[in-house]
């Protein structure tokens, strides 16, 4: 019997297709990584019986990213980062083992099958699983087949089965040109955004965003925003004049005409026609005009319709809204949400879909009479050869969905019911007048059929008041004749529905990653949401776009990037070879990159105009340790410190507090010490900012506090306040927090973990002394008399907070609030406290306990 490996893009997808195939007569276990389960079931396959297994991963399985030295920012020059630094694909996610728990899963199978996402992505994602998997599979027979790539839209029963009677191979060229788009985004992405940020965060103090990137789509994303704003600052209004007539064809009704001349900007002019128009009493009728129009029913949904309506009418930005679209497809309730089709084609059960509303509330009675009567087949659109259009694919309920969900499924459902309704129709009535020489109109609408307007009511057509009957030559009295004065109006911001048109008809990015962009600029600090979901530049965004246009317009404009995404596309189709289009594109923005640097002194004018330089900005904070003079606080991020009379800069953590830490300095370097603090609930640590941006032992790294310095005898190192190994994970260690007291707590110095203990004690100090069951450092804690929870009337007591009985109701283990921004998840050695000669490197934070013994210990905590 074969062993069949199936592999999805998610765990809730893996699941759903595992239940179809198997009809629900399968077992499940979770993968040893603990986010993918495994679900089994015995099966036929290509006409022999097969065990299946169906697992998944979490997304990408690797990411492209420079080798070593070419991470650091201080060590490489940006230019090299374009052909001489080497790239690699790590795991995405090193914490999930996704290779070695593929490797696990795929050992002794004989054939996979890739139930990936069906676009270019998910095509890149089937070779990154066949890397991982392919090496310890077993080896096919001469030329037999092994690697199945399986084609579906929905996560229904139709869909999921025909799929897997008809498996193909995945797409090697699909996914070579995401290789490519990773490859160039990352090249040239890094090279401009290193230089920048390095070159403007070491002269300007408030520009408030810790990074200045640069995209190649997130840029023109951007412009598209700044030219908005530019219009609006240009823009000057004018003067115009409308002449207002108003007609009663009753006694106590009155019609209101328009002037066939709409507008005109000279005002003499304008009461010219005022005048002439005066002298006549009656309106008289030049023609009627009855006329049937239609309006029609929308295009089948496309994933850029459907993040323009998410945004313009639901509210949403379009990543929010792709993110719950996505969820709904994982769910079984609409087709895959990642398609530019808008064609359904002519085998598309599009009955069988309709069939699944007819018991909605809202839109049964509408479903009902359309599957009666029959269903108009959708208008012909665009077919991408991708996915069928956005569709419903089961019904849902309101309370099953809730909030943004069901909203955005709704809108879903109406529109594919829609496509299938009939046009509207409406018979539209022109009255052509003249008053004197000047001739008016007058128009009005009714409605013969609604069609799909009932079920999208908001495209119906608006109630008008009623035009009288009347014919040519008739004469209606003249009720008002007045002219008005009014201006021109600047265009508005900007709105992400009107940005996301933009960038599809430019060609930026994809409808997956036209959110992505749109979000970006969005937390880069470059546009702000206003209401109604308007984008509005912030003085920093616009610089950095007037600078690009000043040095290089094509760095902003669409133009260049749109020809990459033809390349990459002429890629995917097997067309254009990679390496080709890689070296190509790669020299032309090397050579900008080079103008750029060279005539950056254009852009820093602009920024001398905004912003502050770095010495005029922040607050004093603590001294420096080479001229003692107080370095100034920056507050915008990245926060850092400034020395201006040393003209030196040093970066602190983010997302936190930073105080002066009792006037204290460092042995090693005189700078004064800050504290930086996640708040109440969160974790908080001293630092020395020379060394945390200059680390002194090598065993240390750029970025780590005192908390996770191994200087031997500083009272605020590591070694002097460090208790034990942390419960959770692998390298952390657990350090006293000195300044927490009188609610005392110890942090691990890697990861979230926070352990209260001994509240309201007058003391808590780290022994020299080491537990004898575990190697951490015993506590000495003098209690508060009137609160000790010692026997008798004592106060003080020293014992290990893992091992000693008096201390174990005295401590709790929680997660700190805030995550620290920098942690490094583990990386390095596992540090001791190393106090004196003799001890041992670890020794005592590496309990000599058994790992059952440690499994119960966190298990204790926890």
């Amino acid at each position: 019997m074969k062993t069949i490996l199936m592999v999805a893009e998610k765990p809730s997808l893996a699941q759903s297709i595992a239940k179809i195939l198997s009809r629900g007569n399968m077992s499940s276990r979770k993968g040893l990584n603990g986010a993918c389960s495994v679900h089994e079931y015995t099966g036929s396959f290509i006409g022999q019986s097969a065990h299946f297994k169906m697992t998944s991963v979490c997304g990408h399985v690797m990411t492209l990213d420079f080798i070593g030295k070419y991470n650091s920012w201080d060590k490489v020059d940006p230019a090299e980062l374009f052909s001489k630094a080497p790239t690699e694909k790590k795991e995405a996610n090193p914490k999930l083992t996704m290779v070695k728990f593929l490797q696990v899963e795929g050992r002794g199978c004989d054939c996979i099958v890739l139930w990936l996402d069906c676009d270019k992505e998910g095509e890149n994602i089937c070779f990154e699983v066949l890397d991982a998997v392919l090496p310890v599979m077993n080896k096919p027979r001469s030329t037999e087949r092994t690697i199945y790539r399986a084609k579906f839209s929905s996560i229904t029963d139709t869909d999921i089965c025909n799929a897997m009677n008809h498996l193909g191979e995945p797409n090697r060229n699909e996914a070579l040109s995401v290789d490519a788009r990773q490859e160039l985004d990352l090249r040239i992405g890094c090279a401009f955004t290193r230089f920048q940020t390095k070159y403007f965060q070491g002269k300007y103090g408030n520009l408030d965003s810790s990074l200045i990137s640069f995209g190649p789509c997130q840029t023109p994303t951007l412009g598209f925003c700044v030219e908005r704003h530019d219009k609006i600052q240009s823009f000057k209004p004018e003067t115009y004049w409308v002449l207002q007539a108003k007609v009663n064809p009753e006694k106590e009704s009155s019609l209101t005409l328009d002037w066939d001349r709409v507008r005109v900007f000279d005002r003499e002019i304008a009461q010219m026609f005022l005048n002439i128009t005066k002298i006549a009493k009656e309106a008289k009728v030049e023609s009627v005009s009855k006329k049937e129009k239609v309006k029609q029913r929308p295009l089948a949904l496309n994933t850029v319709e459907m993040l323009r309506v998410a945004s313009a009418a639901l509210g949403m930005g379009p990543q929010h809204a792709m993110q719950i679209a996505e969820r709904l497809y994982t769910q079984g309730y609409i087709s895959y949400p990642r398609t530019e089709t808008t064609h359904y084609p002519e085998n598309f059960d599009l009955k069988g879909c309709l069939r699944q509303q007819a018991n909605n509330p809202y839109w049964a009675e509408t479903v009902k009479a359309l599957l009666s009567e029959g269903i108009n087949r959708p208008r012909k659109g665009h077919d991408a050869g991708d996915h069928p259009p956005i569709t419903p694919m089961r019904a849902a309920t309101e309370a099953e969905l809730g909030g943004d969900g069901w909203r955005l499924y709704e809108y879903i459902t109406r529109h594919f019911i829609a496509t299938v309704s009939t046009d509207c129709k409406y018979l539209q009535t022109t009255i052509s007048f003249s008053i004197g020489p000047e001739r008016f109109t007058c128009i009005g609408k009714v409605v013969t059929s609604p069609g799909f307007t009932e079920i999208m009511p908001w495209h119906s057509i608006p109630l008008e008041e009623s035009l009288p009957h009347c014919e040519k030559g008739d004469l209606f009295p003249i009720g008002e004749i007045k002219l008005l004065e009014k201006q021109t109006s600047p265009p508005d911001y900007l709105t992400e529905a009107e940005l996301i048109t933009l960038m599809e008809k430019h060609g930026i990015g994809t409808d997956a990653s036209i959110p992505v962009h749109i979000n970006n600029i969005c937390q880069r600090n470059y546009v702000t949401v206003e209401s109604g979901r308007r984008l509005k530049p912030t003085n920093l965004g616009i610089v950095l776009v007037h600078g690009y246009y000043k040095i290089d317009a094509e760095l902003v404009l669409p133009t260049i990037r749109s020809a990459v995404e033809k390349q990459l596309n002429l890629i995917a189709l097997g067309k254009a070879n990679y390496h080709q289009v890689l070296e190509h594109t790669l020299d032309i923005f090397k050579r900008k990159f080079h103008y750029f640097v060279d005539s950056i002194a254009g852009m820093d004018e602009l920024m001398e105009v905004s912003f502050s330089p770095l010495a005029a900005t922040g607050k004093p904070l603590s001294r420096c340790g080479k001229c003692h003079r107080f370095m100034k606080y920056i507050q915008a991020k990245p926060s850092r410190l400034h020395c201006s009379h040393c003209d030196d800069t040093y970066s602190l953590p983010q997302n936190g507090t930073i105080k002066l830490y009792k006037e204290l300095r460092c042995p090693l370097d005189d700078f004064e010490l800050v504290l930086w603090s996640s708040g109440s609930r969160g974790k908080s640590y001293p630092l020395c900012p020379y060394c945390y941006n200059h680390p002194p032992f090598r065993d240390m790294k750029k970025g780590m506090g005192c908390n996770e310095c191994t200087h031997p005898t500083c009272q605020h190192s590591l070694s002097m306040l460090g208790i034990g190994q942390c419960v959770e994970c692998e390298n952390g260690v657990l350090v006293l927090d000195s300044t927490s007291g009188p609610k005392w707590k110890m942090a691990c110095n890697k990861c979230n973990v926070i352990v209260h203990f001994f509240e309201n004690a007058h003391k808590v100090r780290v022994s020299p002394e080491t537990c004898d069951l575990c190697d951490a450092a015993l506590v000495d804690v003098d209690f508060n008399k009137a609160k000790s929870p010692l026997p008798g009337d004592e106060t003080q007591h020293s014992g290990c907070i893992f091992c000693d009985p008096v201390f174990q109701d005295l401590v709790e283990l929680k997660h700190a609030a805030m995550r620290h921004p920098m942690h490094r998840g583990g990386q390095g050695k596992r540090q001791g406290r190393g106090r004196g000669k003799g001890r041992r490197p670890g020794g005592r934070l590496n309990p000599k306990k058994p790992k059952d013994k440690m499994a119960a210990l966190a298990a204790y905590f926890v």
